[in-house]
């Protein structure tokens, strides 16, 4: 048992369960596709993003399987959890699957990413885009509430023109790569050696949805991995 602390504060504790995993038999839950999430917003002019609270904790552990949890604690306390803990290798995709469920009633203008929930909006039938993304985010809210869904207020948007999603920034006339990444790239030192060449192209690939002819660009470097070069 470890603890990892978070951004906004607090600690997250996690486990290794390595021998519970390795006899887990993997869930067949597919995982949401970055692109289809960010194509549906096409259109959309106003934005909000809600990071649901507390990881796993809403979702109960099986009653005959809280024994298989069981930790000892550095006072010799032995810890059974009755919620999802960190470190299981369902935990994702139940979670995920369960969100989806929940929230299933409003996906067609408010997707979920495992914790992030997105919703947007435009205008229509005489309403402005406001009005809409009001309503929107009333029937979101009403759900949470219902289901016992709760949200991040730190790490939520609410009525934004652009929101950050999946590692870009989603607003209403583009998709754009997320500018601390850009700076990152674009300061990397000079190369000395094939190792770091690699590394800096693996990063670089982030890059490739953004820039025209990205292929025909960095074309000199995949060569210079090569020993004879």
């Amino acid at each position: 048992m470890f603890c990892v602390k978070e951004p906004q504060g607090g600690w997250r504790i996690v486990h290794a369960y390595n021998k519970l995993n390795d006899a887990t038999i993997p869930a067949q839950t597919p995982i949401p596709r970055k692109d289809v999430v960010i194509d549906s917003m096409a259109k959309s002019t106003i934005y909000s993003t809600l990071d649901l609270r507390d990881g796993f904790y809403p979702i109960l552990m099986r009653e005959s399987e809280i024994a298989l949890t069981a930790v000892s604690t550095p006072s010799g306390i032995l810890w059974e959890w009755l919620v999802m803990p960190q470190g299981l290798k369902n935990v994702p995709a139940t979670f995920n699957r369960c969100v989806t469920h929940l929230l299933r009633s409003v996906r067609d203008f408010a997707p979920s990413y495992f914790d992030d929930v997105f919703v947007y909006s435009r205008a229509v039938n005489g309403k402005t885009d406001v009005e809409v993304h009001k309503e929107h985010l009333r029937k979101m809210l009403g759900l949470m509430r219902k289901h016992k869904l709760y949200a991040n207020l730190k790490k939520c948007i609410f009525g934004a023109s652009e929101i950050p999603i999946l590692g870009c920034l989603v607003g209403k006339t583009d998709v754009r790569p997320d500018p601390e990444k850009v700076r990152v790239i674009s300061e990397w030192p000079t190369l000395p050696n094939v190792k770091e060449l690699r590394q800096f192209l693996e990063l670089a690939t982030y890059l490739c949805k953004y820039v025209e002819n990205y292929a025909g660009k960095i074309r000199p470097l995949p060569s210079m991995q090569s020993s004879r070069a």
